[in-house]
């Protein structure tokens, strides 16, 4: 083995998902970041009060559930079996969501003669 990739291998070795500061960190950027990104999709909600930005809302909010729940997870408060049920089923959710938004809402979509905003 290289030189590199042998000295990687024995820095990560032993980690686990709990306790894993590196893992805490990167989950507490991300949880930021789609705070962020919750806030700028509940204003645009209430600036255009429409219900493709409401469900956009929605979609981003489980983003950030997302993020909650792995921080959990590092810390050891919610088991990885519900770890891994809530994420699956959230991202089925969020994509279920967006397509169902760009389908309905945008120009030319079925049932909708109108330009949407």
């Amino acid at each position: 083995m290289t030189q590199p990739i042998a000295l990687l291998l024995s820095a990560i070795d032993g980690w686990s998902v709990e306790g894993s500061l590196l893992l805490l960190a990167a989950a507490l950027v991300a949880g930021m970041g789609t705070g962020i990104l919750f806030v700028v999709s509940v204003v645009a909600y209430r600036r255009r009060q429409g219900a493709q930005y409401q469900l956009i809302a929605v979609a981003v909010s489980m983003l950030l559930f997302r993020s909650i729940v792995g921080t959990g997870t590092i810390l050891g408060i919610v088991p990885m079996p519900i770890h891994h049920f809530l994420g699956h089923g959230l991202d089925f959710l969020i994509a279920a969501i967006i397509l169902y938004t760009v389908y309905t809402h945008a120009p030319g979509s079925v049932g909708n003669d109108t330009v949407s905003d």
